[in-house]
């Protein structure tokens, strides 16, 4: 498995795990719940989050995989029943890439000679979506795993002075470790999408500052309602 082929998943992945748990963490301190509080509300949303996360990726990869097999399978029956039908395809697709005759008619028959090549090639260009290389479980696993690392950093200064009391204040500190954290997923989604590297950086601080001031501020009034 190449891992730079499943950079994308391991992005998005931190980057909805870093939101979530941050937004959690937020929460908490805007409602001042004691640390054991947050700590024990980061872990549950963090592991039940990931794991769904995890498996709507799953489903979703393995739903691309499953519908163009399908589809494979009856563009090669087509084939098999209909050549003649099959050919004609062929001959409409590199039509519409520009080729003509002689040079058409030889690409037609070369590929009709190969089945393998002729059901792929007819069932690429019928408007089905080719799923790309990945594969489902892999793609779950990564997704998994980024979730549980990245999202795991607003949650270690809690978990941290549990074990070494720190003398300060543990939000602030755990504010600027996920910025930091906000700061590498944004440039590894601007080198994922091959955009601006400051503007995906931007773009990250700016959705967890936005979750974060959401989930404080309902737990700030939620503390003082109830």
């Amino acid at each position: 498995m190449k891992w730079q082929n499943y950079l994308s998943e391991f992005v998005y992945g931190g980057i909805d795990g870093c939101v979530t748990t941050f937004a959690v963490v937020a929460g908490a301190a805007g409602a001042n719940l004691e640390s054991s509080i947050v700590i024990v509300l980061g872990l549950a949303n963090l592991i039940a989050d990931g794991f769904s996360m995890s498996i709507g990726a799953f489903l979703s990869s393995k739903s691309d995989h499953d519908s163009y097999s399908k589809h494979r399978r009856s563009v090669a029956e087509m084939a098999d029943r209909f050549p003649a039908k099959a050919k004609e395809q062929l001959r409409n697709i590199f039509q519409k890439k520009g080729l003509e005759d002689p040079v058409l008619e030889d690409a037609v028959v070369m590929v009709s000679r190969n089945q393998k090549v002729l059901t792929d090639t007819i069932a690429r260009e019928s408007g089905v979506i080719l799923p790309d290389v990945k594969q489902p479980k892999s793609v779950a696993g990564i997704t998994f795993m980024a979730f549980m690392i990245v999202g795991a950093i607003p949650l270690s200064v809690y978990l941290i002075d549990m074990v070494f009391p720190l003398e300060t204040n543990l939000f602030t500190l755990s504010s600027i470790l996920t910025g930091l954290g906000f700061v590498v997923i944004g440039w590894l989604k601007s080198y994922v999408n091959e955009t601006s590297i400051l503007k995906g950086v931007a773009e990250t601080l700016l959705l967890g500052l936005v979750a974060a001031a959401l989930a404080y501020y309902v737990g700030y009034f939620l503390d003082r309602l109830i």
